[in-house]
């Protein structure tokens, strides 16, 4: 009989084990490494070599590809492998983000140098290390302390600047399931206009925002031309659309204006297929901004170190002297006011229509020079058969704020190709004054339902934090709520989130803080992944309402060494209607330490691009939270969480555009 109950007993005990080693919601299926592994092999500056291979090249996603009408991997309905995962593959540090409009979302356009890296990091990050931020953003990542100037930093804005005496080297590579993607700007036919010189390889930098179809799209830099001495750009960068791999750009849709023309910016952040072909939006240039007072967009030229000075007189002539553009240092400083825009792109790749989304206000404010006019269309969804597009517009608040980034949506009068109205996003608006309430405001994405979410940088400090707080709007309701405790515990008082995807079933993916501001004393706190069900229908096994951290959606409670214990999820990107994820990790090969949520990994972390895919039939059940404490008992529940403190990544620049 004691042999009998002993067989039963360590039956049981298997079972009961194994069925906890399968658990988990969702399944994790990296992302090929394969670009990656490409911008590490290329050549890097001789001084940054030795930098270059010794650190991982970072993967970041942006988006995954839609699914089709029916889909769904909750239930087992779905074909994962169709659906890529796009993003970008970066060496160091940005500098200045590709991603945004204007850098870290200052319309002021002053983030030039390092005293205006550093000023943004107190004045709205309100850390205590923004002087060693500010740093590896200008010089790049493992700059040398002891000799700033030596070139030894991967990445940074002082690479960029430096590009006209030293020439360049791609810094960031556009992705589709991990494999590089050349875009329009890597073909020297793509330039048209003249004086630039010889088209230089490896000299762009570039990030794929999107998949649709047949279209992929995304921004690049410009490449750099070698021109006597010197090596121009010929803009700072351009949106582009890939057909069945075949690159085009997407041109500045302003008549008249030769300069913007030529060194404006162009942007593709979302898109969405209509009868006419596919619908981008994002943004363009529409005028220059440096006019009399150019005070705020000159850099210190002892930081960018090629021995040249800033001429401002000379660079007030860039736009009236278009002859000098690609042969004058100054030039290549050139800012401009930027709106939302549109491009109907046909299946041969031809923009059969463009146009601006509604902006009405001039480049720069007369009372505030510093102050320019900035609006993007981020995203784009069909509602009832009509587009929708969500990003921001700039407000003339009349006051000592003049021009603000005020979160909005944009609706066709008629026709795609009629005027544009603009709507700004209900509780979203900003107050002036000394009483200010947000930095910005801006919209991320827009479902069919015309739901919409975003974020709200908040102007005032909260035990030296500056919340970057998210929202959710119903425009059948016309109410707006944030994403805060009264949602979750997981939405601390004071936290930093992005709110950056919704499906159509209401499904909103992110990241939040995993560190309540106790734990972080001005320092920059460590992010997690979130999903919110915001809709009433459950998703699956995730309950209506529910808010989880996808580190625990995806744990297994195997052990410490299985797959899904090697990544610890940093951000969630997009989510398409079958429930699929894209989403950006550190991983450890061979597994963290142990489960826990503070795990430490015993080699060096890299940061990776992955897919969630949802089990089919998995149930609530299957949910496994990670413990705060080794010797915690593991839980099992279908509930809300508490707070988790994980790996640290820096929001800066982290914004995926649909």
């Amino acid at each position: 009989m004691p042999h009998k109950m002993l067989k039963l007993s360590t039956l049981a005990i298997l079972v009961a084990g194994a069925s906890q080693a399968s658990a988990a919601v969702y399944t994790i299926e990296p992302v090929s490494t394969a670009g990656a592994d490409e911008l590490a092999a290329q050549a890097y500056f001789p001084n940054a070599q030795a930098n270059a291979d010794s650190t991982p090249v970072s993967m970041f996603t942006t988006g995954i590809k839609p699914s089709s009408e029916g889909e769904n991997c909750f239930t087992g309905n779905c074909n994962a492998e169709s659906y890529d995962v796009v993003g970008t593959a970066r060496r160091g540090t940005q500098g200045a983000p590709l991603s945004d409009v204007t850098a870290f979302n200052q319309n002021r356009q002053f983030i030039n140098d390092i005293s205006g890296l550093y000023s943004y990091c107190r004045d709205d990050l309100g850390y205590n290390t923004c002087d060693i931020w500010a740093r590896s953003e200008y010089f790049g990542y493992g700059y040398n302390e002891d000799d700033w100037q030596s070139g030894q930093g991967l990445g940074g804005l002082q690479h960029i600047q430096q590009t006209w005496k030293n020439n360049y080297h791609s810094n960031a590579v556009a992705l589709d399931n991990g494999a590089a993607v050349t875009t329009k700007a890597d073909d020297a036919s793509a330039y048209t206009e003249s004086g630039l010189g010889a088209i230089q390889d490896n000299t762009t930098d570039a990030t794929l925002e999107g998949i649709v179809g047949n279209y992929s799209f995304g921004t690049s830099s410009s490449a750099v031309f070698k021109n006597g001495d010197v090596y121009p750009r010929a803009f700072a960068k351009r949106g582009f659309v890939n057909i069945d791999g075949t690159p085009a750009a997407l041109l500045n849709p302003v008549s008249g204006d030769a300069f913007v023309k030529n060194m404006g910016q162009t942007m593709a952040n979302g898109a969405v297929e209509t009868t006419g072909g596919l619908l981008v939006v994002g943004s363009s240039s529409f005028a220059q901004t440096f006019t009399q007072d150019v005070d705020s967009r000159e850099p210190n030229t002892d930081d960018i170190d090629i021995g040249l000075g800033f001429n401002k007189d000379t660079f007030k002539q860039c736009a009236t002297n278009p002859s000098n553009l690609y042969s004058t240092f100054e030039c290549q400083f050139s800012t401009f006011a930027n709106e939302a825009a549109f491009w109907l792109v046909d299946a041969s790749g031809n923009v059969v229509k463009s146009g601006a989304m509604g902006s009405n206000l001039a480049a720069v404010d007369n009372d505030h020079e510093d102050v320019s006019a900035q609006a993007s269309a981020n995203a784009v969804a069909m509602v009832n058969g009509s587009p929708v597009a969500v990003g921001y517009i700039s407000r003339d608040t009349n006051s000592s704020d003049s021009y603000v980034m005020e979160a909005a949506f944009f609706k066709p009068t008629a026709g795609i190709d009629s005027s544009w109205t603009q709507t700004a996003i209900p509780g979203m608006t900003i107050s002036t004054g000394d009483d200010r309430n947000y930095e910005y405001t801006m919209a991320n994405d827009v479902n069919a339902n015309f739901k919409v979410v975003g974020i709200a940088k908040s102007h005032k400090a909260d035990n030296r934090s500056y919340p970057q707080k998210m929202f959710i709007y119903d425009n059948a309701t016309g109410q707006t709520k944030f994403l805060d405790s009264s949602v979750s515990s997981i939405f601390f008082r004071g936290s930093n989130g992005d709110a950056e995807a919704i499906n159509d079933h209401d499904q909103v993916v992110g990241w939040v803080d995993s560190e309540t501001k106790n734990q972080i004393d001005g320092s920059e706190r460590r992010h997690r992944a979130f999903t919110y069900v915001a809709g009433s229908t459950a998703q699956g096994p995730l309950k209506a309402g529910s808010v989880w951290m996808l580190d625990d959606l995806t744990n297994d409670g195997g052990a410490a060494n299985s797959v899904a214990n090697s990544y610890r999820i940093i951000s969630a990107t997009d989510v398409n209607n079958a429930g699929v994820i894209s989403a950006t990790a550190n991983y450890c090969a061979g597994g963290y330490q142990n489960l826990t949520r503070e795990a430490q990994c015993s080699v060096t972390e890299k940061q990776v691009a992955i897919k969630l895919v949802p089990k089919a039939n998995a149930t609530d059940k299957d949910i496994i939270v990670r413990k705060a404490e080794e010797d915690e008992p593991v839980k099992r529940s279908g509930g809300s969480l508490g707070i988790l403190a994980l790996t640290a990544l820096g929001f800066i620049g982290f914004r995926r555009r649909k």
